[in-house]
């Protein structure tokens, strides 16, 4: 499984400065002996490219995962609980070990899962399990106790390419290879710079992650809904309206997606993300929240108002604006953004 991050402005360095523990568990925990590979479903009540076929116009789209609680916390819990129960039972009197990660530790959770029986590692990278589809969250316990090992799942793909030809920015250039700087979840998650050009129209109203590649996977014929209940979809996340959450402030913003992993972006990456769908929505009506976005304190906002603003504005009008804001901007990526709209302008 090929990962390729290289040229992310320092995004994903944890990716080669933790090479070495992932690679190894035992350099992450010298004293394991077995670990537990587990995952839990949280799969959707409904596709979501047929939830979006009926989706209003202004709806922004938010990842399946985070539409509820952090998974973080609703699964640590319950690893804790597992492992005090395996420390029970399992010792039988002899002294023995266990910690328990949830995404929250370099350890290559997919392999290990793979090599435990739960699924394995489709084209898109993700696991893909035949009984529960690719809705699943990873977890692991690493123990000092040893433990009957299970039979590796082996791939089920065959020559479906379902999820490398859905990938809105052609993020696989190769099956098993993510090229995670095109990926639609790097880039509104884990970027902290202004979005690439070439990917803000393909991004549409994404503003959080993005499922294309999972939903279209076949084996999630097989996939139920969370049964979780912290894990079920919030109703005012499954298709909010992207004009309201472009007005939210710092602690409308925290208040909204409080114990949502949408919280850990930041308000500035949050709103930058939102006007990138502004932007793709085609709404004129949406045009007074991309340009009051123009005086946000944070350049991030500033930068994607512009482009947001030059898709909404009438032409002559916009470029007009754009010479007046352009002198007073003193951001070298904005004014580059002011720049190149009214370069297109120009040759128009």
């Amino acid at each position: 499984m090929n990962w390729l991050a290289q040229g992310a402005q320092g995004d994903m360095d944890w990716m080669s400065e933790t090479a070495g523990r992932r690679a190894d568990p035992c350099v992450l925990w010298p004293e394991v002996r077995s670990i537990i590979a587990l995952a839990m479903n949280y799969g959707p009540d409904e596709n979501p490219f047929e939830a979006r076929k009926t989706a209003p116009s202004d709806a922004a789209e938010i990842s399946v995962y985070a539409r509820h609680r952090d998974y973080h916390d609703v699964i640590k819990g319950k690893l804790k609980m597992l492992a005090q129960w395996l420390l029970k039972e399992g010792a039988q009197g002899q002294a023995a070990g266990v910690k328990v990660f949830v995404d929250t530790a370099p350890v290559m959770e997919k392999p290990l899962a793979q090599a435990a029986g739960l699924g394995w590692q489709g084209k898109h990278s993700n696991l893909v399990s035949r009984e529960h589809g690719s809705w699943l969250f990873l977890a692991t316990i690493f123990t000092t106790l040893d433990i009957e090992t299970d039979a590796p799942e082996v791939d089920h793909c065959g020559s479906c390419r379902a999820c490398l030809d859905a990938c809105p920015t052609a993020a696989f250039p190769a099956p098993y290879t993510l090229d995670a700087r095109r990926c639609i979840s790097y880039l509104t998650i884990e970027h902290k710079g202004q979005i690439a050009r070439e990917f803000r129209a393909a991004i549409g109203n994404r503003i959080y992650g993005c499922d294309d590649c999972l939903a279209v996977c076949p084996w999630n014929k097989f996939a139920s809904a969370a049964r979780e209940i912290k894990l079920v979809a919030r109703e005012d996340l499954k298709a909010p309206g992207i004009g309201a959450l472009a007005t939210l402030d710092d602690a409308g913003f925290r208040a909204l997606f409080s114990g949502s992993p949408v919280k850990r972006v930041g308000h500035a990456r949050f709103l930058r993300n939102v006007l990138v769908g502004l932007g793709n929505s085609g709404d004129v009506s949406l045009l007074p929240q991309a340009l009051a976005a123009l005086d946000h304190e944070s350049s991030l906002v500033r930068g994607m108002a512009v482009w947001a603003s030059a898709r909404l504005m009438e032409r002559a009008s916009f470029m007009e604006l754009a010479r007046q804001r352009l002198t007073r901007e003193e951001d070298e990526d904005v004014r580059a953004e002011w720049t190149h709209e009214l370069g297109l302008g120009a040759r128009a």
